[in-house]
């Protein structure tokens, strides 16, 4: 008993969950000293963005590098990219469609709801920075004009663009380029040792997000929007375990047995209300369940910035409430003008300063038909259904790669059934994992 207890305490899932609990504990019944503990999230989480830029930029080049085909670099971007886009358009309809049927923001009293959880003027700054959004300029500022500037801002997009273009460099380089992928593949190495170091506090990162969702906006903020929070919940579950559930069949894996084997990652995600805390990890879980490295290190990059399914719903609901909560009937053609701005803007929500926020007040500011200061509506909420955009984003990015893998032949199934069988998995520790990582 007492050796089952000292396994238990070492696992890190049952570590996340028990630091989830107190969080929710310590939020609810100590608001203030919940709402205190902000500091702690926000600090796990910059430790993890601390390694993410040189992780991303070393496995992407380490990716190419090893695939050492031009061509099929292009085949597997665009694969991947032609995947998100008819993904990220299935979860956007579906989010139209279900606010129109379920009507979340029928009978809702704006002012009132505004005023009791966020106070009047909340919203304004996001619509200012919304104001000042240039959809040409986004697309334009993926090339970065300093390269040293990008990894020291820690600008994913700009980083991956100027990753795969020193990873096809290496590539055209031949034999010549191989000594500096062997040094890039030590310095991963470390970095992913420093990793394991930094994934040690990932209880306390959850425990310092869940205490202060919990205690700075308390569970009756909750109320007066449940039905939208309902919704929200309740499609992205449908999109996953319908959707992606569909997915996974059609390529010969299972979903239960992949979300089974994330389970750890999803419980940190959940903790921190940020996909970001597990990036890392994902590339290295998803090379652990049968995808090829170089498959795993260019989609789960991407995917982040390109494959935002969980974000992609939220903004199709938030829009269509907002419109129904101001008693504003939008035509079918005002909707399809919608769907078509959602699916532009949706793909800089992860790279936006402000995130989904700002992304929906832009499209806003594009219809002209809904206030743009309805957005007051929902920051009371926000934060307790971010969790759910960020679990969706992580689950289908974890999907998306394993189509590509199978589409490219590049998923190896002897791989797949040790991880189904747990041998591919650590369930000790997250040291054990990363020694395991250090050691090649």
């Amino acid at each position: 008993m007492a050796l089952r207890w000292a396994t238990l305490r070492k696992n890190l899932t049952f570590q996340v969950l028990t630091a989830i609990g107190l969080g929710i504990l310590l939020g609810a019944f100590f608001p203030r000293a919940g709402a205190a503990m902000k500091p702690v999230g926000e600090t796990f989480i910059n430790l993890i963005k601390m390694v993410i830029v040189p992780i991303i930029f070393l496995t992407v080049v380490l990716g190419i590098g090893s695939i050492g085909n031009l061509k099929k670099v292009g085949r597997v971007g665009g694969k991947a990219l032609l995947y998100f886009e008819i993904i990220t358009t299935i979860a956007l309809v579906i989010g139209i469609v279900v606010a129109n049927l379920v009507k979340p923001g029928a009978g809702v009293n704006t002012a009132a709801v505004a005023t009791a959880t966020v106070g009047k003027g909340a919203a304004a700054p996001y619509a200012d920075q919304a104001a000042e959004m240039d959809w040409v300029a986004f697309f334009t500022h993926i090339v970065p004009a300093n390269v040293f500037e990008a990894f020291a801002k820690g600008d994913i997009l700009q980083v991956l663009f100027f990753s795969v273009l020193f990873g096809l460099a290496l590539t055209k380089l031949g034999a010549y380029g191989e000594p500096i992928l062997r040094s890039f593949e030590r310095f991963s190495k470390v970095l992913f040792a420093l990793l394991g170091m930094v994934m040690r506090l990932a209880p306390l990162g959850a425990f310092g997000g869940m205490a202060f969702t919990v205690g700075r906006y308390g569970v009756a903020t909750l109320l007066p929007l449940a039905q939208l929070m309902a919704v929200v919940y309740t499609t992205m579950f449908v999109f996953i375990f319908v959707v992606l559930n569909g997915v996974a069949r059609l390529f010969g894996f299972s979903l239960w047995r992949y979300l089974g084997f994330i389970r750890e990652e999803i419980l940190i995600v959940l903790g921190t209300s940020s996909s970001e805390s597990v990036l890392p990890r994902m590339i290295d879980k998803m090379e652990r369940f049968g995808c090829s490295r170089s498959v795993s290190s260019l989609v789960i990059p991407t995917g982040y910035s390109f494959n935002l399914d969980g974000t992609t719903i939220y903004l199709a609901i938030a829009t269509i409430f907002l419109a129904q909560a101001f008693g504003i009937d939008l035509s079918l053609g005002q909707q399809l003008t919608i769907i078509g701005i959602l699916m532009v803007t949706s793909k800089g929500a992860a790279a936006v300063t402000g995130g989904g926020f700002i992304v929906l007040a832009s499209t806003l500011a594009a219809t002209k038909v809904i206030p743009v200061e309805g957005l007051a509506l929902l920051l009371g909420v926000d934060r307790f259904m971010s969790e759910a955009r960020a679990i969706t984003n992580l689950i289908g990015n974890g999907v998306a790669t394993v189509v590509v893998a199978k589409s490219e032949g590049e998923f190896d199934e002897a791989k797949y059934r040790r991880a189904l069988a747990g041998e591919n998995e650590p369930t000790e520790t997250v040291d054990e994992l990363m020694s395991e990582k250090l050691n090649g």
